[in-house]
């Protein structure tokens, strides 16, 4: 099993900021999901900002949610430097 979501920051445009359990941050890019009917309303950038972590996933007014999973392995480790 991969690590699930702790914690999320909105990075405009359609970007998630995401700490993983494990202590990893990563980034997910929501653009492609935008073209699927599910994920639509998240074209609206008000609601897409409200991100919030649920049972170890992303989700947005507990009617749009993706799968940890994929959440963990698409995302884009950031390299922090000083």
């Amino acid at each position: 099993m991969n690590p699930r979501a702790k914690n999320v920051e909105y990075e405009n445009p359609y970007k998630l900021i995401i700490t993983f359990t494990n202590g990893e941050v990563k980034l997910f890019d929501l653009q492609p999901y935008l073209a699927y009917p599910v994920y639509e309303p998240l074209k609206n950038e008000l609601l897409c900002s409200n991100a919030a972590v649920k049972y170890g996933t992303i989700v947005w007014n507990d009617e749009i949610d993706i799968d940890p999973d994929r959440l963990y392995l698409e995302s884009k480790t950031l390299n922090y430097s000083s």
